[in-house]
């Protein structure tokens, strides 16, 4: 008899299976992922496609998914050692790192002067579709017995024809 409390890994079956492969392909990381992505491209689309569709599903896409690829940890590793800026630590060069920390802050005021930009160009957008929109709502509408011409030729048209006679 199975225990209910027994992990779904040994639980016997494709079921079974299906989570052992996937446990398997968690634990290598994304080149498994990707390689499974591809040998079902390759064998048969339709299981290449269902991978991908299983990926999407269940959110691998994220960083978790990568947590245990060698390239990620090498990635991280680089990184790590990075300053405020996203610049690698000092050069030893002191006048390439007073250019280098100059460009930075150059660059990021001009990023800031640029975003601060689009953000006034999107509020005069919106006032500007506003005010057009309470200038439509504040025009009175026309009444019922101006038509335009369009409607009125439309209406005498199909007023011209025979008329139906009673029994």
């Amino acid at each position: 008899m199975m225990n209910p409390a027994a992990p779904a890994a040994q639980a016997p079956g494709f079921g079974g299976f299906l989570t052992r492969t996937e446990a398997w392909l968690d634990s290598k990381g994304r080149g498994a992922w990707i390689a499974a992505m591809i040998l079902g491209f390759v064998f048969f689309w339709p299981i290449g496609l269902a991978v991908v569709a299983y990926i999407t599903v269940t959110k691998r896409w994220r960083k978790s998914m990568f947590a245990s690829s060698s390239c990620h940890s090498n990635r991280h590793s680089r990184h790590a050692h990075w300053g405020h800026h996203g610049a690698a630590r000092s050069s030893g060069n002191t006048a390439f790192d007073a250019y280098k920390a100059e460009t930075l802050r150059r660059l990021e005021d001009e990023q800031h002067a640029f975003e601060t930009f689009l953000d006034r160009l999107r509020q005069a957008k919106d006032k500007s579709e506003f005010d057009n929109f309470m200038d439509e709502r504040a025009r009175p509408a026309p009444e019922a017995n101006e038509q335009s011409p369009a409607l009125a030729a439309a209406a005498t048209t199909a007023n011209t024809g025979p008329v139906p006679q009673s029994y």
